[in-house]
């Protein structure tokens, strides 16, 4: 999507661009988008990595005073374990109205467990977690989970394990996340896994292949560039980087911004403090007609406003961007 932005008024160009306006606001709720951005991908945050205390009002009236557009919700935010076994019959709604009173939209919830555990009783019972936020979704006000696809590491999902490249690995996950997409399906959601470092899937290859073998529309991908990097791989940066989106770039629903100062288990540093190119990241995403939103990820509240004015400023650079 490089070239002139103007070119020629009432075009079909035009009109995708004012469609993708639209659809990015629709999924988003943007009811407090700036005009002079609306080509560019709402920003927003991952509220409860960031803002770690206070209420659910409190936290969102912290984003909104920091300039953000929209959320990624957890059910931390209200005071419950992130995968709840119950979700209390007044909070979904409570969640989209304190959110709507502030302009802010619900982008997605956090959903992630451990899809490849090695305990299949545990598996099962994050399923039966995802089932109760996915029927929640509705209500409050979004019809995106983020997702991981797991490690064999017992302690963490994520932390790498030397068994996750196994063909029994893979089976595990690819059942889980096959049981978890028709859950999605039932609830009229989409799930967006992240290809990572420490996963099973740990690149957009593997990424790739899980969603052909899946093969349903409410299963979608998170781009987060900084954890694509195994180790050496930095130097190959533009070619992993327009390979992730050659190969997924059409069925991403959600990307997050933090950085990487090194390859490998490293991406965890605020945006524009470390060595990603974020000009070439921005201009894939449009170039790709990436329509969700941008999640600040990985920093603490002091650093929202030197992260979300780099990511404004790239944003606007990416413009000019050749690919």
């Amino acid at each position: 999507m490089q070239g002139n932005r103007h070119s020629g008024g009432g075009s079909r160009r035009d009109f995708m661009i004012a469609a993708g306006t639209m659809a990015a606001g629709a999924v988003c709720e943007m009811g407090g988008l700036q005009a002079a951005e609306p080509v560019s991908p709402p920003i927003g945050i991952l509220l409860a990595t960031t803002f770690t205390t206070g209420t659910l009002e409190e936290r969102l009236d912290a984003a909104k005073a920091s300039g953000l557009a929209c959320v990624q919700m957890s059910m931390v935010c209200a005071g419950l374990t992130e995968m709840p076994d119950q979700i209390p019959a007044e909070l979904p709604g409570r969640i989209r109205r304190a959110a709507s009173a502030r302009g802010l939209g619900v982008a997605s919830l956090t959903g992630t467990f451990n899809m490849c555990h090695p305990d299949a009783e545990q598996r099962r019972v994050g399923l039966r977690r995802l089932r109760i936020l996915a029927e929640a979704c509705a209500e409050m006000g979004t019809t995106a989970i983020h997702v991981c696809t797991g490690t064999r590491n017992p302690a963490s999902m994520w932390r790498i394990h030397p068994d996750n490249g196994s063909a029994e690995a893979w089976q595990d996950m690819a059942a889980c996340v096959r049981e978890a997409t028709e859950i999605a399906r039932q609830a009229k959601v989409v799930l967006a896994f992240e290809p990572e470092m420490s996963n099973v899937v740990d690149s957009a290859r593997k990424a790739r292949r899980l969603l052909d073998e899946i093969g349903s529309p409410h299963l979608k991908v998170t781009i987060d560039p900084a954890n694509l990097f195994h180790a050496g791989e930095l130097p190959r940066m533009k070619e992993i980087l327009d390979e992730a989106f050659a190969l997924l770039g059409k069925d991403m629903v959600l990307a997050h911004a933090k950085d990487l100062d090194r390859d490998g288990e490293a991406g965890h540093k605020p945006a524009g403090q470390g060595v990603l190119d974020y000009d070439r990241y921005l201009a894939l995403l449009r170039k790709y007609e990436y329509k969700g939103p941008l999640l600040l990820h990985g920093l603490s509240v002091a650093q929202v406003p030197g992260c979300l004015a780099f990511v404004r400023s790239k944003m606007a650079s990416s413009l000019h961007t050749a690919l």
